[in-house]
């Protein structure tokens, strides 16, 4: 069960969109357009960025892999996860997110729930057509706009929620890059007004999330607390 079902069951009608090289959508090559070499990435690599384990804890050996002490990701899964990975170009932005914006105007009225890269995606979704969602929940989001994009006034009336896992401290590259893009965002909006919400989980005592919150075993415990913000601002 994911949080599909989840939703599905607290009454939502749920619509799951992947990007091209993501998910389930599979890849797409157009030549005439994308001119970047493809990027493949490797299950030690997953394992660290995805903050499973350390580099150093990452074995082709399932039995000598140490994951992250409370680690929630099941890691006995993480074999099978890694076969849904495809390759993906760097250079294919701007039709994804014309994709986007396409389906929130069709779709809208809506809340947007996005994860990872997929978090510009929607929060720029959502400046495009702010009159067409009701609420954006960002897990981990990896990009974010920048503070003085001229089109946040427009949003300010959409209820932001950003979430984060554990163990951020532990790589760099989330403690110095990923979050402080989403802070400067959260901050930005909360300055001008929106109603917006940081949470980190350890700080409400749920430790051991990896970047897949929606795929950890209390991934449930997640999307309740999910609802409960849904209904104490109104957008559901």
């Amino acid at each position: 069960r994911g949080w599909q079902q989840y939703f599905l069951q607290a009454g939502y009608d749920v619509y799951i969109s992947d990007a091209v090289e993501r998910g389930r959508a599979s890849w797409a090559r157009y030549p005439q357009v994308f001119s970047s070499e493809p990027i493949f990435r490797s299950k030690a690599e997953a394992w660290e960025l995805f903050r499973i384990g350390t580099r150093e804890g990452y074995s082709r050996s399932r039995a000598a892999r140490r994951a992250n002490d409370g680690q929630q990701f099941p890691v006995e899964a993480f074999d099978q996860f890694t076969m849904h990975s495809v390759p993906r170009w760097i250079d294919n932005d701007v039709p994804t997110q014309a994709a986007y914006n396409a389906l929130i105007e069709r779709v809208g009225p809506c809340v947007v729930v996005v994860h990872s890269q997929g978090g510009n995606f929607g929060f720029n979704a959502a400046l495009a057509h702010p009159g067409h969602v009701k609420a954006v929940i960002a897990l981990e989001p990896s990009g974010a706009p920048t503070p003085d994009d001229p089109r946040i006034d427009a949003a300010l009336d959409i209820p932001h929620l950003f979430i984060w896992g554990d163990y951020l401290d532990q790589y760099p590259i989330w403690r110095d890059n990923i979050v402080v893009s989403s802070r400067r965002y959260h901050e930005a909006l909360a300055d001008k007004g929106a109603v917006t919400t940081w949470m980190e989980l350890p700080e409400k005592g749920i430790s051991g999330n990896s970047h897949m919150l929606m795929m950890d075993k209390n991934s449930d415990d997640i999307a309740a607390m999910v609802n409960t913000w849904l209904h104490r601002v109104g957008a559901c």
